[in-house]
């Protein structure tokens, strides 16, 4: 059976330009202001960390300008705290960067987290119970033979 990339089968051929298509396509589709709006924040967001302490400036990011706002994340309460005083400067430095902002807000919007134990699954059934005796009786390793025993006896 032929193989196809995901480029071959919708008519076109993938070249050494590949990003260079992907701006193209992104601008016929005028997804081109979504990206140069993207990039003017992150500009902005370079520039307004500048002013910051470094510690501060590593938990902060700016998410938007909206209705003459400077909208910050930060990960916690905390955080929030310290950038409130830092507020009138960035607002200051917005406006010399040529953006018309006159509030400051800033969202707590915690990190994704990651559970500190692990999820239980199924219990295991007898079947599996018995084929992992079975298969701890015909191992020579006793390290492994004693990891399989000890996943046997798990409820």
């Amino acid at each position: 059976m032929l193989k196809r990339s995901h480029n071959q089968v919708h008519g076109t051929v993938a070249s050494s330009g590949g990003p260079v298509q992907a701006l193209q396509a992104a601008n016929e589709s005028n997804l081109m202001k979504l990206i140069q709006r993207a990039q003017q924040l992150d500009q902005l967001d370079q520039t307004l960390r500048q002013i910051l302490p470094p510690a501060l400036a590593k938990e902060c990011r700016l998410a938007n300008i909206s209705q003459e706002k400077l909208v910050y994340s930060v990960s916690n309460p905390v955080w929030k705290s310290k950038l409130r005083l830092y507020g009138d400067a960035l607002l200051s430095a917005a406006g010399a960067a040529g953006f018309r902002v006159q509030a400051l807000t800033i969202k707590v919007t915690p990190p994704d987290s990651v559970p500190l134990s692990p999820t239980t699954g199924k219990p295991l059934t007898q079947a599996v119970r018995d084929s992992l005796r079975a298969t701890a009786h015909s191992v020579e390793d006793p390290q492994l033979r004693e990891q399989l025993l000890k996943l046997a006896s798990l409820p």
